[in-house]
């Protein structure tokens, strides 16, 4: 079974909404994430400022980092391996290393329809 892992940069939250302007990038990786996740499938995500020990004990990633500091974030491992590096995977790369259809990876638009009415 494939193993992702994603080595973050320090964040305040993993989904890009938090902050004064939200990153659509973010937004995308997060949302990929959670359709992969609620298939069952094999991935992690670490954040530098939460979580630093995970880049301490992971030597490929802790090397990356000595050599080429914090502009080595993100991080993509796959099996253990390092495929990518200093940004995030398409979701055409996820599609390929879960071997999924992109199309699963994107949100549905809801068919219903709200009607609010305000006072």
């Amino acid at each position: 079974m494939t193993k992702v892992e994603i080595f973050d940069p320090a964040l305040c939250c993993p989904t890009g909404v938090c902050g004064p302007s939200v990153d659509p990038e973010l937004t995308r990786v997060a949302s990929s994430i959670f359709f992969i996740e609620k298939k069952g499938l094999d991935i992690k995500r670490y954040n530098l400022g939460t979580e630093p020990s995970m880049f301490v004990e992971n030597e490929k990633v802790n090397q990356l980092l000595h050599e080429k500091g914090t502009e080595a974030l993100p991080i993509i491992m796959v099996n253990g391996e390092v495929v990518k590096i200093g940004e995030y995977p398409t979701n055409a790369e996820f599609a390929t290393w879960f071997g999924m259809e992109e199309e699963s990876l994107k949100a549905e638009k809801s068919k219903n329809r709200l009607d609010v009415e305000f006072k």
